[in-house]
């Protein structure tokens, strides 16, 4: 299964869930490597930011134009 359709699937999921997931996968991660200092109290804001403000998003697809522009000059 893509990480595309996991990502569908799990944004199908009541907001509770999708919460359980996201904290789920993150102790997941924190667990399976080690982290430059800082490093997790950035991802927790922007996870947290991200949150507070959903629809404050730019799509993978602005992304990858906008440094296309950027780098293949």
């Amino acid at each position: 299964m893509s990480s595309e359709t996991i990502f569908k699937e799990a944004r199908a999921l009541p907001f509770a869930e999708q919460i359980e997931l996201c904290r789920n996968l993150w102790d997941g991660i924190l667990g399976s490597h080690e982290l430059i200092p800082g490093e997790a109290e950035l991802i927790d804001r922007r996870l947290q930011d991200h949150l507070e403000n959903p629809d404050d998003v730019v799509s993978l697809a602005e992304v990858k134009a906008k440094l296309d522009a950027k780098y293949r000059k």
